[in-house]
């Protein structure tokens, strides 16, 4: 596979040297490996390359140049990030660093236009009108809280001020996929613009379920955005961003996998796994600005409302399913304060708060195999126990940074902030089940639980700068991450079927039972040391950037299934540690070749983690996971790519562009004992472009070897099971701007 892209990069190189008297001298080629998107902060008031901080920024030409359309499909290109696709649009689980989080609270942030979404069951939307990414990596706790413990994800729609007209795309592939987008962006006058946004997808799905004789995971997603900027003054701005999206989607198309042979079969579930949510975002920002600094105050809400049905055995049994219903609000306020840049001393400070109040009606059904396996109830044909769960979530904070620059000598700078956070979280649950047995058995558990968290998110950070940051510059820093605990809501079922298996002829109530310890987690912390530095040579031809870490982690949130396989949980492992590093680079080698590198190593370890599994006699007994890999966390990321482009004068095609990628990720593991693996695998994806004065037709292809790997693997009720990596897949891409 590597002899492939070095052939395909050579081959790049070999038609550059033939190209001469096809691209003039004076070329008006535009591709640039490293477009610098400037963009507002109401937090950092330089460029995130300019600051102690390690980040990868994706504009627009590179989010197209490697196929980047959702936060799942940056594997490889970021260092160190990882974000399997699996499952449904409800699993979004990213991971940096050796810091990540399958289900809760998330512990890597994501901010859309300068909002934050709260909760990750929204982070996996459609990116048909983001213009840039920047990804942070370590914690960026104290001026973003408790969510960006691994890290934060910022995305950029375009300004209807900077971009005029209208776009059209319809794209077709492989599989039976199509999408259709249209955004237009007008500039009414020097004081008010507007940009409406719409688009929808389908997909016929990838992978069969056999025993239906049906797609297991075909999707169809449509919606739109509309992003209003009013200048009432010329240092006051309004900017209005609206947004909705409804995904329809089969899900979770997991196959029993066979540790001998090493081979994964198909999905045969007698039951469709499905997922649908509808997802509304609204933020208003509002800047003002004077002599001495910027005020911006952020308000958003969202409406997120989702169904997910789960055939929980994923076998072609009538074992047991799920039925999750989502209905969740949260509002968000955040006022900041920010100096003006370039003075010796700079700051930030602010205020933050949140609520979120979320409703979870979650009944678990057990079928008749199920109900006969038991040898229990084997008159009974169907047992459902019904749980419903409102989980109201506040949080408020405060934050400072200050920046002295030029400390002690020119150049050097320093950095020291402080945030105070504080969250309450509460579970209030009602489920139940009962037998028509004699004598008849009913178990109910109502009741509520409480919890609060306070806590102190220090960071300090040195940074020096070559020659006034016009080569770059190189910096250390500590900081620390905290991540909030909660409460299992799926493992109500399990505790329910536990005691009614345990005593089939008494009652319980929540009175005699202690919910709580059966169902909270801890919150967990992180200290990260790191050091690096970007660097800006030859003109901004090459650009690199370099970082090493240690993270030390205190009551790592894993999440795992339960020992009945009905239903994930999250449990606290004591402690655990993550020591890596990075590197990217990037090089406009001629004005029409570009190659860009990226790789990452990751070593996370568990330190103290005591869990428990069943054994054969179906016994729980106590392992000592020590010294193994934490799951989920790939040791090394690896990206290659180049760019080649001809440009034509007084032709028909203006430009045509080739493009290939290489990226890849391993080894994982996806268990905390370290016996289910995916071993090391890269992708390689490519693509040909014509650009014909406002058209522009993209042929590309993902996985062009067609790669089998896995994304996604588990153990539940004895049985390993495995979701399969897509297949090759080809297609067109028609733009037109006018």
């Amino acid at each position: 596979m590597k002899r492939n892209v070095l052939l395909l990069l050579v081959l790049l190189i070999a038609i550059h040297l033939q190209a001469g008297d096809i691209i003039g001298k004076d070329t008006t080629n535009s591709i640039r490996i490293k477009e610098i998107v400037v963009t507002a902060s109401p937090k950092e008031s330089k460029h995130f390359r300019q600051l102690p901080v390690t980040v990868s920024t994706i504009s627009q030409h590179e989010m197209q140049a490697c196929q980047v359309n959702s936060l799942k499909s940056m594997n490889g290109i970021v260092p160190n990030l990882f974000i399997p696709d699996y499952g449904s649009r409800l699993t979004s689980a990213i991971y940096i660093r050796g810091i990540g989080s399958r289900i809760n609270t998330p512990s890597v942030g994501l901010y859309v236009d300068d909002i934050p979404y709260i909760d990750k069951s929204a982070f996996d939307f459609n990116f048909s009108d983001i213009e840039s990414i920047e990804v942070l990596r370590g914690p960026q706790s104290t001026l973003y809280g408790r969510n960006a413990m691994g890290g934060l994800i910022k995305l950029h729609t375009k300004s209807p001020f900077s971009y005029q007209g209208t776009d059209l795309k319809l794209s077709a592939g492989t599989y039976d996929s199509y999408s259709a987008s249209l955004t237009h962006y007008h500039r009414v006058s020097d004081k008010f613009a507007f940009s409406a946004d719409g688009f929808y997808d389908k997909s016929g799905g990838f992978f069969n379920n056999v025993y239906l004789n049906k797609k297991a995971d075909p999707f169809s997603d449509g919606g739109g955005r509309i992003r209003s900027i009013w200048l009432p003054k010329e240092n006051l701005k309004l900017d209005l961003n609206v947004s909705y999206e409804y995904s329809d989607q089969g899900g979770y198309p997991y196959a029993k996998y066979d540790k001998t042979t090493g081979k994964t079969g198909d999905v045969s579930t007698n039951l469709e796994s499905t997922y649908y949510r509808g997802l509304l975002n609204a933020g208003l920002n509002i800047s003002y600005q004077t002599r001495n600094y910027t005020m911006s105050a952020m308000t958003s809400f969202q409406n997120l409302k989702d169904r997910m049905f789960m055939d929980q055995d994923f076998t072609a049994a009538n074992m047991y399913s799920i039925t999750q219903k989502q209905k969740q609000n949260t509002v968000t306020e955040e006022i900041v304060f920010k100096s003006t840049a370039n003075k010796r001393y700079e700051y930030v400070c602010g205020a933050f708060g949140f609520y979120q109040s979320q409703n979870t009606n979650s009944p678990v059904n057990f079928g008749s195999d199920f109900l006969i396996a038991s040898r229990m109830y084997p008159s009974v044909k169907s047992l459902s126990v019904p749980g419903e769960y409102d989980t109201p979530t506040m949080g408020a904070a405060l934050f400072h940074q200050s920046t002295f620059n030029n400390i002690l000598f020119k150049g050097l700078s320093a950095s020291i902030g402080l945030r105070l956070d504080y969250e309450k979280t509460k579970i209030s649950y009602n489920t139940n089940a009962t037998i028509n047995s004699q004598p008849m058995q009913t178990t109910i558990l109502t009741g509520d639980a409480k919890d609060d968290y306070l806590q102190l998110l220090p960071k300090l950070a040195l940074k020096y700068d070559f020659n006034d940051n016009k080569l770059g510059n190189v910096y250390a820093s500590i900081s620390k991450g905290y991540r909030s605990g909660g409460y299992n809501y799926q493992m109500f079922a399990d505790l329910v079927q536990g005691l009614m298996m345990a005593s089939p002829a008494s009652d319980y109530t929540s009175s005699n039972v202690d919910v709580k310890s059966s169902i909270i987690y801890k919150p967990e912390y992180t200290w990260s040391y790191e050091a690096g530095t970007h660097l800006s040579l030859l003109d901004n031809k090459l650009t690199a950037d370099l970082a090493a870490f240690y993270m030390d982690t205190r009551d790592q949130q894993i999440v795992k299934f339960a020992p009945s396989g009905l239903g994930r949980m999250t449990v606290n492992a004591g402690h655990s540690a993550s020591l890596g590093a990075e590197a990217s680079a990037r090089a406009i080698i001629t004005n029409a070749l570009s190659l860009n590198a990226s790789y990452g190593y990751t070593h996370a370890t568990f330190k103290d983690y005591i869990g428990q599994v069943k054994n054969q006699q179906q016994q729980i007994v106590s392992v000592d996971y020590k010294d193994n890999y934490v799951p989920m966390i790939p040791q090394n990321t690896f990206s290659l790519g180049g760019e080649y482009a001809f440009t034509f004068q007084n032709c028909f095609i203006n430009k045509l562009v080739f493009n290939a990628q290489y990226n890849g990720v391993g080894r994982i593991y996806w268990t905390e004992s370290n016996d289910l693996t995916q071993k090391s695998y890269g992708l390689l994806n490519g693509k040909i472009g014509i650009t014909m004065n406002k058209v522009q037709v993209d042929f590309w292809g993902r996985n062009l070897t067609d790669k089998s790997y896995a994304t996604f693997g588990f153990v539940s009720s004895s049985n390993t099971f495995m979701q399969k990596g897509r297949p090759m897949q080809a297609g067109v891409d028609l733009r037109y701007r006018f």
